[in-house]
């Protein structure tokens, strides 16, 4: 089946800026003035829950509260993570999370032979347009074929909805597109959607399960930004191109048909 789209979580694999998510959230706290400030490995472990909204109602459950504060705090969860997305954005204004090796490359490469491109992260859409419009250069989310995100499907990964969703949207099958990821939950949720799928992890996700990921590297690779030599070697060079990934893609289906 031939290539027809690339599909691309965020948050991790288009740039690894869950660091810069850390630091907004905390903002967020002290401007609620909230006696939380989350470290480095705390919000590690917090990433194994999807979406910030969810992600801070899942810190607030664990947290040993009275019923009544439990409440309190569960009750400002939108309010404090719209402004915990407000100064995310200023964050990625100002250059904090520039895109991963290999990824604007790979960009240009789909677009120069009219391959869709789309998002499919569980992150909003002013986060995804934030990050878009400063590292490509502005209304550049406009130009790509879906952003499917946020709280626009039923669940959130590790379900395969938002792939679903992006896929209805440009009108292909999963056999027409690749996925990109960089957790496990994100490998799941486009494994289930039955999508060819690599995974680039960063160090908040290295040591998550990979093993059905169909190509994972440490990142795309980029000409000044080579690959190791045992990721070239899967990658077929000294960084991924679209060419190779079509190769690699035109065989798993050859392979499952």
């Amino acid at each position: 089946m031939t290539l027809s789209a690339l599909l691309f979580d965020v948050d991790g694999t288009l740039a690894d800026t869950e660091e810069t998510h850390r630091q907004a959230f905390n903002a967020a706290f002290l401007e609620f003035r909230l006696p939380y400030e989350w470290s480095a490995d705390q919000y590690e472990a917090l990433l194994n829950v999807s979406g910030g909204k969810e992600r801070l109602a899942h810190f607030f459950e664990g947290l040993p509260l009275s019923r009544e504060e439990r409440a309190r705090l569960l009750a400002n969860v939108a309010g404090l993570h719209r402004v915990k997305t407000e100064r995310y954005a200023e964050l990625v204004a100002s250059g904090g999370s520039p895109l991963r090796p290999g990824v604007a490359r790979l960009l240009k490469e789909a677009g120069d032979k009219g391959i869709k491109v789309g998002i499919a992260s569980t992150t909003t859409s002013a986060n995804v347009a934030a990050l878009l419009d400063a590292e490509l250069g502005p209304n550049a989310h406009k130009r790509f074929a879906v952003i499917a995100c946020g709280d626009v499907v039923p669940a959130k990964k590790p379900a395969p909805d938002i792939y679903r969703l992006a896929l209805s949207a440009l009108g292909l099958s999963a056999s027409q597109a690749v996925a990109f990821e960089d957790s496990a939950n994100g490998l799941a949720s486009a494994k289930a959607a039955g999508l060819f799928t690599v995974v680039t992890p960063t160090r908040w996700t290295a040591s998550q399960d990979f093993g059905e990921a169909d190509l994972t590297l440490p990142h795309l690779g980029d000409p000044d930004t080579p690959l190791d030599a045992a990721s070239a070697n899967r990658a077929g060079g000294a960084f991924l191109t679209l060419a190779a990934l079509e190769r690699m893609h035109a065989l798993a289906a050859a392979t499952a048909g």
